[in-house]
């Protein structure tokens, strides 16, 4: 794609993000934190499908979307995007800055909604803090976005499998917060909107400041000499 083409995409899908972003924002902080529509009843059918073997899994997949893992599968997608030692670098190093500036903001986000979780008596994993937008979800998404568009940019072969595990993975992380009981499935509905409008917002900005290329100009034609 053309770099006008990306700016274009990377802006637009953000600015869509962000629309429906502050209006579930504003719906959970009109209702007073309260379970929004569907939410309760998702966690209770959770509650009531607990098999140990699912909390297990449950428990291993939520671990992986905190603490030092993302940072980890960052740093590989900026490797995975670079074409040159120093690219590589720089792409790594702008990859941890997009994760850690956003959770940053969805961190201060979290602070000013300042919705409860659900009730702890639910709960069958740790958490703390605020619940609303959901910290792993948020993580997991920009994470699991940076590392997609690194294959997709890479690979040439089976990119589209592995584009689609790494989505997957990112997906199924936000929803082992619900089915652990610690977060509303409108939780994870915002971290979701709030990963797509900032992984949209450092694409836009990483294409802007992408030194353009130029074609080389094309030589002129020799004269037939006679």
């Amino acid at each position: 794609m053309k770099r006008e083409d990306v700016t274009d995409l990377a802006g637009s899908t953000a600015v869509g993000a962000l629309v429906a972003f502050v209006l579930l924002a504003l719906t959970v902080t009109g209702h007073n934190g309260a379970p929004l529509f569907g939410d309760q009843d998702l966690l209770d059918w959770s509650v009531a499908h607990r098999p140990s073997a699912a909390v297990a899994v449950a428990r291993a997949v939520t671990y992986t979307g905190t603490g030092f893992i993302p940072y980890l599968l960052v740093v590989l997608a900026g490797l995975l995007a670079g074409r040159t030692v120093r690219r590589r670098a720089l792409a790594a190093a702008a990859a941890v800055a997009c994760l850690a500036a956003g959770q940053a903001v969805r961190y201060g986000v979290m602070s000013l909604a300042a919705r409860p979780r659900p009730e702890t008596q639910d709960w069958v994993t740790h958490a703390s803090g605020w619940s609303f937008p959901s910290g792993h979800t948020t993580t997991a998404a920009i994470t699991a976005g940076l590392l997609a568009l690194a294959i997709w940019g890479r690979a040439s072969r089976g990119r589209g499998a592995f584009v689609a595990v790494v989505l997957a993975w990112g997906v199924l992380v936000g929803l082992t917060r619900v089915y652990l009981g610690v977060h509303w499935f409108s939780d994870v509905l915002g971290g979701w909107l709030f990963a797509l409008c900032w992984l949209s917002l450092c694409v836009y900005v990483a294409a802007r400041l992408a030194p353009r290329t130029h074609a080389a100009p094309a030589e002129p034609a020799s004269t037939p000499t006679s």
